[in-house]
């Protein structure tokens, strides 16, 4: 059976972006750390051993596959910071187009730093994204 590996632990969010090797990489995830907990009003957690995520939900795929994953969240790599938020939805698309400088994935955003983007824009897909997921898989779905 498959075995979920991005699964919620009890590792310590701070102890995790003190680790972060880059000074400036340990900034912005304290900066991000602070928009996204302020903006979804979730506590922070760790999600496997190195994605900060808030809230959660659980997915249930046509497939019969299911889990829980967080609402968003995002992760200090070495070569970019991720941001994830929910995938499917038009809206983000349209964000990410006054959202700065980034690239992206199917599931992910990258930016290099903090202050290439626009920080309201950034709250903007943080809503978005919880907004959308919520209203996707319904907490009565379980």
């Amino acid at each position: 059976m498959y075995e979920l590996k991005t699964k919620e632990t009890d590792d310590s969010v701070i102890e995790f972006i003190e680790r972060v090797e880059n000074l400036k990489k340990r900034e912005d995830a304290y900066r991000l750390l602070d928009i996204f907990t302020e903006t979804t009003g979730h506590e922070a957690k760790m999600w496997g051993p190195s994605i900060i995520g808030f809230g959660s939900y659980h997915y249930v795929y046509k497939t019969g596959h299911e889990g829980e994953a967080p609402l968003v969240g995002f992760s200090p790599r070495k070569a970019k910071i991720s941001l994830y938020f929910a995938t499917g939805d038009p809206e983000r698309e349209q964000l990410l187009e006054s959202f700065g400088k980034h690239t992206s994935g199917k599931a992910c955003v990258y930016i290099n730093k903090v202050l290439d983007i626009d920080v309201e824009v950034l709250k903007d897909l943080i809503r978005q994204s919880v907004t959308f997921l919520q209203e996707l898989y319904p907490k009565e779905q379980r």
